[in-house]
C-alpha cells in the first residue's frame, strides 16, 4: 500500500486514531485527524501530533473543501462507518477502511484473531500466554487496548500476532485474513449502534470472510448463532463444546477439556486446574486451547500455562473480602449476557450475590436476568443513565436500592450484604455516562473497596 504523498483524514482521536496519524504521517502521508469532540478535551497524544508530525486537528464539522481534497480515510472502532466523511470520500472513490486493514497491509507473519460478544480479552491474552510461553514468538493487541497498528513495525516473519477484534473494527475490513480466526459466541449486543441483531451478528462473521483452505476457524458449537456458521467457511472449522462430547474438535466431558481428532483422543487439563470461575471461562480455556494446537503449540506447555493464569483485570476480577463479604470487578460485562455469565460463575459461592448494575444501556432487554437474579441475587444497587429503565424490568425480583455514585453503590451493595455474600460489579452497560472507559469503572470501584477496607482496619 503506498501512503508517501496521500490526503488521508483519520477519524476519532483516541488511541487507534492517533497511532493511526501518526503511522500515516511517518510513511509521508498528509494527515488531519478528526473527532466531535473540541480540541482541547483530547488526549495530549493526540494534540501533540500537529508539532511533533505535523498532523491537522479538526473539531466538530469537517468543510467539504477539505473532504474534497481527501482520497483516504481511517476509521476508529468507535466512529459510524455510516458517518457523513466517510460516505463523502466513498462515493467520489476515495479509499475507507479501519485502523485494522491498515495494520494488517504491513503486518508480518500469522495472526490468530479473535472475536465474540464475550470473553474476547480473556481468551486473547490467554492465546497469547500459551503461544509465548511454548517458545513461539508473539505479540498481542487489537481491541484489547494496544492498536494493531503500532504491532505492525515489531512484526516478522516468525511472528504470531494475537488480536481481539471488536465487530466495530470488523466493519471497516477488507483484505484482512487471520491465519486462525474465532469466534467465541454471539449473543444481543450493541444494539444501540446495529439495525438489528442480524446486522451484529453479520459484522461478527466478517472475521472469517477472507480465510482459505490452508486457515483454521474456530466456532463455539453450543451457540445457536456460531454452531451455523461452518458450512459457508473456506477455512478448516474446529468446535469447541462444554455441552456435549464432539466426533472432532474439543469439549469438556465431567472434569476434563479432551482434543478428539482423527479418531484419537487426549486429554488437555481438567477443571481443577483451571483457576478461572465459572464455565464461560471453560469456554474460553477450550477456545484458546484450539488455537493454540493450531499455532503448534506444545500440549504439555499449554496445560502448565493454564494452571498458572490468574485472568486479567475487570473480568470477574477478586478484589477483596470485608467481615465474610467479597468484593468482585467485572466492569467489562457491558452486556445483559456478560453480567449473566458473571452470576452463573459466582452461584459457585456459599452465599448470594448483591448485584451493582446500570450505567449507559444498549437497547438489549434486562428480563433475561430474572432467572439468576431470583435464583442468587439478595438486592440491586442500580446507578446510571439506565437505572429508571432497569427497575421498571426488574423490579419485584429482588430488593432494589438506587444509588447516586459508584462510591454510594459500593457503601450500600456493602451494606446490604451479608457474610459469605459477594458484592460483584457487572454493569450490563456501558460506562460512558459517569466513566470515560469501563477501565476507569472498575478502577474506581477497586478504589472505593479499598476505602472500606482502610475504614473498617482503622476501627
Amino acid at each position: 500500500m503506498e501512503i508517501s504523498g496521500r490526503k488521508a483524514l483519520v477519524l476519532g482521536a483516541g488511541k487507534s486514531g492517533v497511532e493511526s496519524a501518526r503511522f500515516l504521517a511517518n510513511r509521508g502521508a498528509i494527515v488531519a485527524l478528526h473527532d466531535k469532540r473540541e480540541v482541547e478535551t483530547w488526549s495530549d497524544a493526540a494534540r501533540g501530533l500537529k508539532e511533533s508530525h505535523g498532523v491537522g486537528l479538526i473539531s466538530g464539522q469537517i468543510p467539504s473543501w477539505l473532504l474534497d481534497q481527501i482520497d483516504l480515510v481511517v476509521i476508529s472502532p468507535g466512529v459510524p462507518t455510516n458517518t457523513i466523511p466517510a460516505r463523502y470520500v466513498d462515493r467520489k472513490d476515495g479509499e475507507v477502511i479501519g485502523e485494522v486493514e491498515l495494520a494488517f497491509r504491513f503486518m508480518k507473519g500469522r495472526i490468530v484473531g479473535i472475536t465474540g460478544s464475550n470473553g474476547k480479552t480473556t481468551t486473547t491474552t490467554l492465546i497469547g500466554e500459551l503461544l509465548k510461553n511454548s517458545g513461539i514468538k508473539t505479540q498481542v493487541g487489537g481491541n484489547i487496548g494496544t492498536p494493531l497498528l503500532s504491532l505492525a513495525e515489531s512484526s516478522t516473519d516468525e511472528t504470531w500476532t494475537v488480536a481481539e477484534l471488536s465487530s466495530f473494527q470488523l466493519e471497516t475490513i477488507k483484505d484482512f485474513r487471520a491465519d486462525i480466526a474465532l469466534c467465541l459466541n454471539v449473543t444481543p449486543n450493541h444494539l444501540d449502534r446495529y439495525e438489528s441483531f442480524l446486522d451484529y451478528a453479520a459484522a461478527k462473521h466478517r472475521i472469517f470472510m477472507n480465510q482459505t483452505a490452508e486457515n483454521v476457524a474456530i466456532l463455539n458449537a453450543d451457540n445457536e448463532v456460531t454452531a451455523t456458521w461452518a458450512d459457508g467457511l473456506k477455512a478448516n472449522v474446529v468446535f469447541f463444546s462444554v455441552e456435549r462430547e464432539l466426533d472432532e474438535g474439543l469439549f469438556l466431558r465431567g472434569r476434563e477439556l479432551v482434543c478428539r481428532a482423527n479418531g484419537k483422543e487426549k486429554v488437555l487439563t481438567t477443571r481443577d486446574e483451571i483457576y478461572l470461575r465459572g464455565l464461560h471461562n471453560v469456554e474460553n480455556v477450550l477456545a484458546s486451547l484450539a488455537a493454540g494446537l493450531a499455532a503448534g503449540a506444545s500440549p504439555e506447555s499449554m496445560r502448565e500455562t493454564i494452571a498458572e493464569f490468574k485472568g486479567v483485570e475487570h473480568r470477574i476480577e477478586f478484589v477483596a473480602e470485608l467481615d465474610g463479604v467479597s468484593f468482585y470487578n467485572d466492569s467489562k460485562a457491558t452486556s445483559v449476557d456478560a453480567t449473566m455469565k458473571a452470576l452463573e460463575a459466582l452461584s459457585e459461592i456459599d452465599g448470594n450475590t448483591v448485584l451493582i448494575l446500570g450505567g449507559r444501556g444498549k437497547n438489549a432487554p434486562y428480563a433475561p436476568l430474572i432467572p439468576l437474579i431470583e435464583a442468587s441475587v439478595r438486592a440491586l444497587v442500580l446507578i446510571g443513565e439506565d437505572a429508571d429503565n432497569i427497575e421498571s424490568q426488574l423490579k419485584g425480583h429482588a430488593e432494589i436500592i438506587r444509588a447516586g455514585s459508584l462510591r454510594d453503590a459500593v457503601e450500600k451493595g456493602f451494606a446490604a450484604a451479608e457474610s459469605g455474600d459477594a458484592v460483584l460489579l457487572a454493569p450490563a452497560c456501558a460506562s460512558f455516562d459517569m466513566f470515560g472507559s469501563f477501565e476507569e469503572r472498575g478502577r474506581e470501584f477497586k478504589a472505593h473497596v479499598g476505602n472500606l477496607e482502610a475504614k473498617a482496619a482503622s476501627v
